[in-house]
């Protein structure tokens, strides 16, 4: 048996996000439909996270084990998959790697990053949010400082989880202005389910000037969802790099240069 890493991307509008689920059409469900019609017969396909419904991937890793002949042909196989896969996911590379590797629990750090309008663009409308009101960035970015201050994030979590912790390790957050559009970029060791999307919500609302920097120390501080703002809508939102340790991380760099935003 060998483990294969596949690298991909992939436009999420048409997909209730990542994990395969019963009557829904799923990235996981489609890429196990091709898989299964070129192998002919089942792929047990792992991947690096759990995006949401609507939420993009520009460079998302996943793995599978392959029973019987090795793939010798790499470019052969990548051009089968795109070419039976919805025009919306694109496989990048193909390779062998060593059992041990797992393309979620081997990832070290993960990177997310959000684009926000702020006039109506009708080319990104599936890529990014057009909030129509004004945004102080300056008073975005402190929050965002704030934010790195902490480790335990259950405020953003989505209620009823079941995670056994709401720790998560931060090592980027911040707020950029390109001409008429707001990024924001966050990585962290691990996400919790809708954490980016209600961190960038109550955000907003201090951008807003709806709340206060210590609203927002409060907000953390209280461990509930309730508390914190809405969850920004999901089409803004983007999974732009997975790192892994170094022997792989090296391997990766190819589709990282491709896929980067």
């Amino acid at each position: 048996m060998q483990r294969y890493i596949l690298t991909l991307s992939y436009k999420g509008t048409n997909y209730h996000g990542w994990q395969e689920q019963p009557n829904a059409k799923t990235i996981q469900g489609e890429l196990k439909r091709v898989l299964k019609m070129l192998f002919h017969h089942k792929i047990c396909l792992h991947g690096a996270g759990r995006t949401d419904a609507g939420v993009h991937a520009s460079f998302f890793v996943a793995h599978f084990d392959k029973l019987g002949k090795l793939i010798t042909d790499k470019q052969k196989f990548i051009n089968s998959m795109n070419g039976i896969l919805p025009n919306d996911i694109v496989i990048h590379d193909c390779f062998p790697v060593e059992h041990e590797f797992h393309a979620r629990f081997s990832a070290v750090a993960r990177t997310y990053k959000y684009f926000i309008n702020l006039v109506p663009n009708p080319f990104s409308t599936d890529y990014s949010y057009y909030y129509k009101y004004p945004l102080d960035v300056d008073l975005m970015n402190k929050a965002a400082e704030i934010l790195i201050e902490y480790d335990d994030f259950k405020s953003f979590e989505k209620l009823h989880s079941n995670n056994k912790t709401s720790i998560c390790k931060l090592s980027q957050a911040q707020w950029e202005k390109k001409d008429n559009q707001l990024i924001f970029t966050i990585t962290a060791d691990r996400f919790l389910r809708n954490m980016v999307r209600s961190i960038i919500g109550t955000m907003i609302d201090i951008g807003r000037g709806k709340i206060t920097h210590e609203d927002f120390r409060e907000i953390i501080e209280k461990r509930d969802r309730q508390a914190s703002g809405t969850s920004a809508k999901a089409h803004g939102l983007f999974l732009t790099n997975i790192q892994y340790p170094q022997e792989i991380d090296v391997l990766l760099e190819k589709t990282r240069k491709l896929t980067i935003l």
